[in-house]
């Protein structure tokens, strides 16, 4: 197509480039680092794409921008067309021969290991969606100027989520981008450890000069420090020691700070002083991205149709959904089949069926709804109906018809011995706010899971 009299691939080039100020770098690198330019006729520009989710993706999302971006260059309509470029196709070839001949040139710099972080969580292997992109932002610009902006950070969100994938990707970026930063990671039970294994051995002093001598304290799983007060002291003096001295402080919990019992009202100011970010359940787009992208890291073949089952029955983490792909992957390596959506279908039944409920009481339903709304267990089965009791009361109604097996009168007669009219209201009060109010899905999903561990 060289030799096309129409060549626009000055404007596409152009388009490309301003387009990249118009997202972020991540969004970038994922969906444009894997284009490339083929040809254009008079009215038209084709370019190549990795695969058939690709083509959708980028088609769904960005091909009216770049249609008018190129209007904008050229003065006249070209429309683009996505063609599929697989891996044994001979321009993907030339492509990766490309890639490699300008890796060989630029010799890139050697990463360094940080020896409490996780090389695999970085910021290029975190899929950036709706549900996270703010968390993950933030993140990055915390990872590029730490100590400057954002500080303290508290990232909180449900199991699977990516909260730990974050707060590692921000000490290891820095790690990279700085010399001689002292960077320490620990989760809240090792801070909570190592305190009162200082006071048993009277190293105190050490304790201290490790934690409130460094550049980058990054503490997971906060909520872990609910009813630990001493733990709790020692951190409140942590925190105002790196808080004074500019350095940066990030955080993560299973939930909001105003969520978190037993902690003390100081400390929980601090964490409220800084950046409060929520990574919430990814929705369908964003499952099917972090997919595609677990794929691709692992050089695997997966059918489109596969990962979009996969995608429409896994909704509430991204642990879940790696742990699908593999068991896929090991049938494929074991039994040496290629994956079809039939065996897919086949192997990954258990995975999707709901778990077994028979062990899943009112009871318990209503003790972690209690419990998550700041209430009694008794304000749940009692008379009161102030707007505080009446709609977590609605919540674990709701709750329990999702759950259990029980018919409305059986809920009725668990919660204070209301009729079977009560509980269908409710039920259908809660499915109407479901479809105005964003953050509703989210919570019952938590509290679902929350039920479902309390009862392992």
């Amino acid at each position: 197509m060289s030799d096309n009299v129409w060549d626009y691939k000055i404007f596409w080039d152009e388009a490309l480039k301003e387009i990249q100020q118009e997202i972020t770098e991540q969004e970038y690198i994922m969906w444009f680092k894997n284009m490339e330019y083929i040809g254009s006729t008079e009215s038209s520009v084709t370019i190549s794409v990795p695969s058939s989710f690709y083509k959708d993706q980028v088609t769904q999302r960005y091909q009216s921008r770049l249609e008018d971006l190129l209007f904008e260059l050229s003065g006249q309509r070209i429309s683009l067309n996505f063609k599929v470029v697989r891996k044994n196709n001979p321009g993907k070839k030339k492509i990766q021969e490309r890639e490699k001949a300008n890796l060989k040139v630029e010799t890139p710099k050697k990463k360094k290991k940080h020896p409490m972080l996780n090389p695999e969580y970085t910021f290029e292997r975190f899929v950036i969606g709706e549900s996270n992109s703010f968390a993950a932002n933030a993140a990055y610009a915390i990872a590029k100027n730490p100590g400057k902006g954002y500080n303290p950070c508290l990232i909180y969100g449900g199991v699977g989520l990516g909260k730990t994938h974050l707060i590692q990707a921000i000490g290891n970026s820095a790690y990279q981008e700085f010399d001689n930063l002292k960077i320490v990671y620990v989760t809240a039970e090792t801070f909570a450890n190592e305190f009162i294994q200082s006071i048993q051995n009277k190293t105190g002093h050490l304790f201290k000069n490790k934690f409130r001598s460094v550049d980058i304290l990054l503490i997971d799983d906060i909520h872990f420090l609910q009813g630990k007060e001493g733990t709790q002291e020692e951190l409140f003096h942590t925190f105002n020691a790196l808080y004074d001295s500019n350095k940066q402080m990030v955080f993560t919990s299973d939930r909001p700070v105003s969520e978190l019992k037993s902690l003390s009202d100081r400390l929980r100011s601090r964490f409220e002083r800084g950046l409060n970010v929520d990574l919430q359940p990814p929705n369908y787009e964003t499952r099917i991205a972090i997919l595609r992208k677990k794929i691709e890291e692992k050089n695997v073949d997966i059918p489109d149709e596969v990962v979009e089952l996969i995608c429409k029955n896994i909704k509430n983490n991204v642990r879940d959904l790696e742990k699908a792909l593999t068991k896929l992957i090991a049938y494929a390596e074991l039994v040496n089949k290629n994956i079809t959506l039939e065996i897919a279908q086949r192997q990954l039944k258990d995975f999707f069926a709901e778990p077994n409920q028979k062990n899943i009481t009112i009871d318990i339903i209503q003790k972690v709804v209690a419990d998550y709304f700041g209430l009694s267990y008794n304000d749940l089965r009692g008379k009161k109906r102030t707007k505080a009791i009446a709609f977590p009361r609605q919540v674990a109604m709701y709750i329990a018809r999702e759950m259990t097996e029980y018919s409305t009168t059986e809920v009725g007669l668990e919660f204070g011995g209301r009729d079977h009219t009560t509980v269908m209201h409710a039920c259908q009060k809660i499915e109407d706010r479901l479809k105005t109010d964003p953050t509703l899905e989210p919570t019952i999903l938590h509290l679902m899971r929350e039920i479902k561990e309390h009862r392992i």
